[in-house]
């Protein structure tokens, strides 16, 4: 069965592995998935992720965040979907908790923050919200 949304599947991931508390979550690997790995792991909301080869199958592995027992990510969510794109202009990119969470934006430059994209004059697709 193949997978429709790659992206939602991953933030369902780290959401259920949250929620259990796992110090670690494991997916299939892709450039997409880690250019989020790596953009959560820049604003501080997971420790670090890495790349591996396991039989010919890439998989990413995130060390998650907690603080005090909770977890670093206390919302993540899928903004634009297959069946719905979602797409803003630099004046509009929509800013998460009045700046203190984030939104994961795609852009002609690569994937960044909401408050990124703004200084550099982009917009884009947004991908997701994280707070």
């Amino acid at each position: 069965m193949s997978m429709t949304d790659p992206i939602a599947d991953m933030f369902t991931r780290i959401r259920n592995a949250q929620a259990t508390g796992k110090p670690t979550v494991s997916m299939p690997a892709s450039k997409l998935r880690q250019a989020l790995a790596e953009l959560l792991k820049s604003e501080g909301y997971v420790l670090d992720s890495r790349r591996s080869e396991d039989g010919g199958k890439a998989h990413l592995e995130i060390k998650l965040k907690y603080f005090e027992g909770k977890p670093a990510i206390e919302r993540i969510e899928r903004v634009s979907r297959p069946g719905l794109r979602v797409y803003r202009g630099k004046e509009t990119l929509p800013k998460v908790l009045g700046g203190l969470g984030i939104s994961i934006v795609s852009t002609s430059a690569g994937l960044m923050t909401d408050a990124q994209a703004r200084a550099k004059g982009l917009g884009g697709e947004v991908i997701g919200r994280v707070a």
